[in-house]
């Protein structure tokens, strides 16, 4: 009978925590975008600024960027919009399946090192390095963002 309550005590705790959408850290595996960088190895730093268009277009400036493998890069990103706005770096496979669970769970909460999300005005920055080639994606995944225009390349090669 113990063991029963005591299960249900955990349960009805992990409830509250399974419910709010929250991932923090939620890559254990090795990123093919890369990993998290070295201050004091930044070798560029890369200024982005997120916002809304008049016309109802959402957009970060730059969106694509030519970066070389093994570059350790500083963005240091502003939101200079009305709205919220993450800036999520990734491979584009891993942004639509963080996109459809952000549709499900809007508030979600981040703790991962490629990602952060920002309220207007507010800037911020993440350190990356750049470990593998080839294409990779950012995105802002506030639903409704991405498919308003709020996306964009990384291209990472050799020279």
């Amino acid at each position: 009978m113990k063991t029963a309550i005591l299960g249900l005590i955990l349960a009805t705790l992990a409830t509250p925590v399974l419910a709010s959408g929250s991932h923090a850290g939620g890559h254990g595996e090795a990123m093919a975008v890369g990993e998290p960088g070295d201050k004091s190895k930044v070798s560029q730093t890369i200024r982005v600024s997120m916002k809304e268009t008049p016309d109802g277009k959402m957009i970060f400036t730059p969106n694509d960027f030519k970066v070389r493998k093994g570059q350790t890069i500083r963005f240091t990103i502003k939101n200079e919009g009305e709205l919220d706005h993450e800036f999520v770096l990734d491979q584009e496979a891993k942004v639509m399946e963080h996109k459809a669970v952000m549709e499900k769970f809007p508030d979600m909460e981040h703790d991962d090192p490629n990602a952060i999300r920002l309220k207007p005005g507010k800037s911020g920055d993440i350190v990356w390095k750049f470990t593998n080639d080839g294409v990779f994606k950012i995105a802002c995944l506030v639903p409704g963002h991405y498919d308003a225009g709020m996306h964009g390349d990384v291209t990472v090669a050799n020279k």
